[in-house]
């Protein structure tokens, strides 16, 4: 990877000039913090990333649709929230924040994509949580549907520990997942067969924090293959 992130001060530097100098054009008298953020891990990035598949703009229209969904389908009834460690950690802070539900949330970590790889090795439950979900609803949220094996581990799980039921929910849904016939209860976006990146996914623990959804250039991993 060309670009990381401990030449961040300089890329703030250089949108400061860019913002002074005209060529990055900020509404308002001050530049928004947030956005700002957004540019300089655009710069910061640019040679490893393809293109952006979804804008924030677009997850955040589509997670609060899912969230309205889910408030649908459970009405005043509580609700344990297991999100999948680590690529679903933004999608479940967004979205369990636009949710008028009573919830309690237990994390579960499995893993499926060792160090440094794109596909599927199976699924492996490296940590089952701690609260006790015997009778209790349960709605288990991942970042990707695509072979599956995750999400259905982890359901057995719950299951296997009492839960009264077990819902899913999913940011992302790949090719392998559709042609299996595989679908989550709440779903996000389609996909292309490709390896992406940010708002939670990383290759290599890198790209968590890009606020969008975006491909990553196959010359970034292709070479541990």
């Amino acid at each position: 990877m060309r670009s990381t992130p401990g030449r961040a001060g300089g890329y703030v530097m250089l949108f400061r000039t860019a913002v002074r100098h005209g060529n990055i054009s900020m509404p308002g008298a001050c530049i928004c913090p947030m956005r700002a953020i957004a540019v300089i891990l655009r710069v910061m990035f640019d040679a490893d990333i393809d293109r952006i598949l979804l804008t924030h703009t677009a997850i955040a229209r589509r997670v609060g649709k899912i969230a309205r969904d889910i408030a649908h389908a459970y009405g005043n009834r509580e609700v344990v929230i297991v999100p999948v460690l680590t690529g679903s950690m933004i999608f479940m802070a967004d979205l369990i924040r636009r949710l008028p539900l009573k919830m309690r949330i237990d994390v579960v970590a499995v893993s499926s994509y060792p160090h440094r790889s794109t596909a599927s090795r199976g699924a492996s439950i490296m940590f089952p949580g701690s609260l006790a979900m015997k009778g209790r609803e349960v709605l288990i949220i991942d970042d990707i549907l695509e072979s599956g094996q995750s999400m259905a581990a982890v359901a057995k799980l719950m299951r296997r520990r009492g839960a009264k039921s077990v819902k899913t929910c999913t940011l992302l849904r790949k090719p392998q997942a559709i042609e299996k016939g595989l679908e989550a209860d709440f779903m996000g976006f389609d996909i292309p067969d490709e390896f992406v990146v940010g708002y939670g996914m990383d290759y290599n623990h890198y790209y968590r924090n890009l606020p969008y959804i975006a491909v990553l250039k196959a010359k970034i991993f292709s070479s541990h293959y």
